[in-house]
């Protein structure tokens, strides 16, 4: 029987399994989704013991599932950055990598981990996670060029990129795939300058989809807050997480939203906090039944259209 690793379908869990797997190569079952889809664990509860790595997914989101893992006989290693809950499981075939500080990524816990043995895998996604000041000095430690920490930065965020959605249909690359083409190259550096199919068709997706984002409308726009609205689109789900991530580079003392209509008439969102001030998206998204995430960056899956107003309000005073 396979052991298993699960993992976010964004960048950093995508990352963050290349750097193990380049570590210490298995054959293994990969169980990932788009990277709204956090409850991965209960796909995997099994009676018989098995030895899960799970990636990038909040602990809080899946401790029921946990739990029964382990009361199976199963060992679970976990490596997160997202709030865990009040506690962590006191079980002896726990372990975890845990840190909510933020100002790291899970990939950057991996990193440290594996005592920066694929260093450069780290930076890429720590980009990817718009934790651009920690990784651009992270890639000068490193002694990388100001080029090679471009390129790093625009495969970080195209793969961030590749993990919104609301189904894996949206996606370009189902993430199980995107890491199958991506683990074969020890350094990401080395896949930029290859040019292999998938990154070519990712990097142009993503210039495609985000020169439309930044053409949508503003929703509302006050002192402390931007949010703008996308149509119910594929193309407009793709880029919602990356785009909330521009808008909070370009206006780093206020919180972003995407807000992303649906088919059942209620909103998809992904907020950011303020640049400045990286902390509190985490405690907005989750006044909402369908909210979670970290501090600095977090969604709620389906906002009923009539507490849209109520959000706005909210995430405008939030921050005032």
């Amino acid at each position: 029987m396979k052991d298993i690793d699960l993992f976010n379908g964004d960048a950093d869990g995508i990352c963050a399994l290349i750097q193990l797997r380049l570590a210490d190569p298995a054959e293994t079952e990969l169980v990932t989704g788009v990277k709204r889809d956090v409850a991965l664990v209960e796909r995997v509860v099994s009676l018989k013991p098995r030895h899960i790595v799970v990636l990038d997914v909040s602990l809080d989101k899946n401790r029921f599932a946990v739990d029964e893992l382990l009361a199976a006989g199963s060992r679970v290693f976990y490596v997160d950055h997202h709030f865990p809950g009040d506690s962590l499981p006191d079980h002896p075939n726990f372990e975890a990598l845990i840190d909510t500080q933020p100002n790291t990524c899970t990939s950057l816990l991996v990193d440290h981990y594996l005592g920066g043995r694929f260093h450069n895998w780290a930076i890429a996604a720590a980009f990817g996670d718009n934790l651009n000041a920690v990784a651009q000095e992270l890639a000068s430690r490193a002694g990388l060029s100001s080029s090679q920490a471009e390129a790093l930065k625009m495969l970080g965020i195209c793969m961030n990129y590749n993990g919104y959605g609301s189904t894996l249909e949206d996606l370009h690359f189902h993430p199980a795939d995107l890491y199958r083409e991506f683990v074969k190259y020890s350094d990401p550096l080395d896949l930029i300058a290859s040019e292999p199919e998938a990154w070519q068709k990712l990097r142009a997706g993503y210039t495609e989809d985000m020169a439309k984002g930044l053409a949508a409308p503003i929703l509302n726009d006050t002192a402390t807050s931007l949010v703008i609205r996308l149509p119910n689109e594929p193309w407009a789900r793709r880029v919602s997480g990356v785009l909330g991530n521009e808008l909070t580079n370009r206006h780093p003392d206020k919180a972003c939203a995407i807000v992303t209509e649906t088919e059942g008439g209620s909103y998809l969102v992904s907020i950011r906090a303020p640049l400045n001030n990286r902390t509190g998206a985490d405690e907005v998204a989750r006044q909402f039944p369908t909210g979670g995430g970290r501090k600095a960056a977090a969604g709620i899956n389906e906002l009923p259209s009539s507490r849209l107003d109520e959000f706005l309000t909210l995430l405008a005073e939030f921050w005032s």
